[in-house]
């Protein structure tokens, strides 16, 4: 039966009090994904080139990083009828470190006198302009941040493309982010009790000795940057080393419950797994390394940063180069925990490698993602690629190199699917962890080497262990000695295994109170490479450094495992340092 004028009108009436009725309710606030589309597909609002004009005041060329240089500015961003328009004041300074140092086309960061929305991104005042210059697809970073999100892992960036004018000057094609920070639209810990760090080098101690901010982490010696909260007293600062230290020594026993407790091991699988994904090698410094804690919360990675230096770049053409996807590289190596096959990162990112269950549940999580990791996000990047091919044109007429962005694309394309087959290979194969081993002291063995000043790091000496007397101790054969049940360790003055920044298999670099760290504050080196018994040796001459006359007694532990037992030999070392 028809539906009567009547029953029409009906009808229309109800539909229009219903449309009315989500109207009005329309305009009540609500959280939504930034990059959602909403009931339109026709408009991808996170693929757009939008605009961005930047006034400085008295057209001043912005030429510091500093945060006393900020320069006041007019900020216009364009929406292109997409998204809202914006019209305000703040100040811009330069940002970043290599980016900054190395390239012409430079990074920035905005601070709006208000908090604002931009973009259809969440409101704040804090901004970043990402140039991008070292890598020729544009796509790395938001590559990143898109696997970042797709895993789960928290308080993940989003990406706004902006084509960039700056007094009057057109400076290319930028990705408008968050700047990583507490916020309730950033990283949403709590404001009092809430916790941000960062692992990096550049903020660390080393590099920024009186930002009262950072320390040396206690057992991994890692440069660490609290982030929030901003404002720290020294008994604060203490604290936070304390808690961390809590975290480092369960991770060094790899001992999964203990580890539990304190860290949201998912998360920590899922970065790992996004740093092998794109040979992110930045976590060796470490540099970018973001971790926060909610108040009666755990350690949790991210969220995730700074992806240019990864998908296996040149370092050689560091200063001028645009070279990626040349071979299929490892972060983690093939044996994580004993460093084979890849970079000599921090024993914090390597050391639950050693646990069984651990080895399983990363193993178990990469057979469920390694089908669609890539698939997903390459989705994403093709959708980026056709509308941001006449932004990067232009780009590249006003940044030339000696790429072609097209393919570079495809060459990033190719070397990520690539790199899904050969990780499932080789994550297939990682060893399966141990179960905690008894460690059972089997001797030590003295070392007395002199080493030339005027020689530095280049010594004709070396370190001979007597081959006779450790095999004798330890209990193994020469073989035995070779194979991967055996690994040697730097120790620390109080007996715990410190870390290896040396090139070599084995090795540490000795701080002057001869505990092993990092290369910038280290007096002499030991490194191991193929020979496990006679071992390169050096130091570093200068003020502050090795004098003539100086001693240092370091050690190194020869660790043989089988089954539950743990064999260990001490090779006590005292350089001398002599004129010649």
């Amino acid at each position: 039966m028809g539906i009567t004028a009547r029953g029409l009108f009906k009808t229309r009436t109800l539909f229009f009090l219903i449309a009315a009725f989500i109207l009005m309710t329309a305009c009540e606030p609500l959280e939504t994904d930034p990059d959602d589309p909403g009931d339109d597909p026709t408009v991808p609002v996170a693929f757009q080139v939008y605009e961005i004009d930047i006034k400085v005041d008295g057209n001043a060329p912005v030429i510091s990083k500093e945060n006393e240089d900020y320069l006041s500015c007019s900020i216009t961003v364009d929406g292109k009828g997409i998204l809202d328009d914006y019209q305000g004041t703040g100040r811009i300074r330069g940002r970043g470190n290599s980016s900054w140092l190395w390239y012409d086309k430079k990074p920035y960061r905005i601070k709006l006198d208000e908090k604002q929305e931009l973009l259809g991104l969440r409101g704040n005042s804090d901004w970043v302009l990402l140039a991008n210059y070292r890598d020729p697809t544009d796509l790395m970073n938001v590559f990143g941040f898109e696997v970042a999100d797709w895993l789960g892992l928290p308080f993940t960036n989003h990406t706004r493309f902006v084509e960039v004018t700056l007094n009057g000057s057109y400076i290319g094609l930028y990705q408008l982010t968050e700047q990583v920070e507490q916020g309730n639209n950033r990283v949403a810990v709590d404001g009092i009790d809430g916790l941000l760090l960062c692992l990096d080098v550049d903020d660390g101690p080393d590099y920024s000795p009186d930002a009262g901010d950072n320390f040396w982490s206690p057992v991994f010696q890692m440069p660490v940057c609290v982030k929030f909260p901003i404002e720290l007293t020294a008994d604060q600062l203490y604290g936070i080393r304390s808690d961390f230290a809590r975290l480092e020594n369960a991770v060094n026993s790899y001992n999964y419950d203990s580890v539990a407790a304190l860290l949201d091991i998912p998360s920590f699988i899922n970065y790992l797994i996004i740093q092998e994904l794109v040979y992110n090698v930045e976590i060796d410094a470490p540099r970018s390394t973001f971790i926060h804690k909610d108040l009666g919360g755990k350690y949790t990675m991210g969220p995730v940063w700074d992806f240019d230096a990864g998908f296996d770049f040149d370092w050689g053409s560091m200063y001028t180069g645009h070279n990626f996807f040349n071979q299929q590289e490892l972060v983690l190596g093939t044996d994580p925990a004993n460093h084979r096959n890849g970079y000599r990162i921090s024993n914090f990112f390597t050391q639950m490698f050693r646990n069984h269950q651990f080895v399983s549940e990363y193993k178990s999580r990469w057979n469920e993602v390694k089908d669609s990791i890539f698939d997903h996000a390459w989705e994403v990047m093709e959708e980026y690629e056709y509308t941001l091919r006449d932004a990067m044109a232009r780009d590249f007429q006003k940044w030339p190199i000696d790429r072609s962005y097209t393919t570079e694309i495809s060459r990033m394309k190719g070397w990520l699917s690539n790199r899904v087959s050969y990780l499932t290979t080789v994550i297939g194969n990682y060893p399966a962890g141990t179960v905690e081993t008894v460690m059972v002291d089997c001797g030590t063995i003295t070392c007395d080497v002199s080493m030339s000043y005027k020689t530095g790091y280049h010594q004709e000496a070396t370190v001979n262990v007597d081959d006779s007397t450790l095999l004798s101790k330890l209990g193994i054969t020469g073989e035995q000695l070779y194979s991967t049940d055996l690994v040697i360790v730097p120790l620390k003055t109080d007996g715990s295994a410190g870390i290896n920044n040396t090139n070599g298999l084995f090795g540490g670099w000795f701080e002057g109170d001869n505990n092993p760290g990092f290369w910038s504050k280290g007096h002499v080196y030991i490194e191991i490479m193929d020979n496990r018994t006679a071992w390169n040796c050096g130091l570093r001459a200068g003020e502050g450094f090795c004098q003539v006359g100086d001693q240092h007694r370091v050690r190194m532990q020869y660790q043989y495992t089988k089954g539950t037992e743990t064999r260990t030999v001490t090779v006590v070392v005292n350089f001398t340092v002599v004129p010649l």
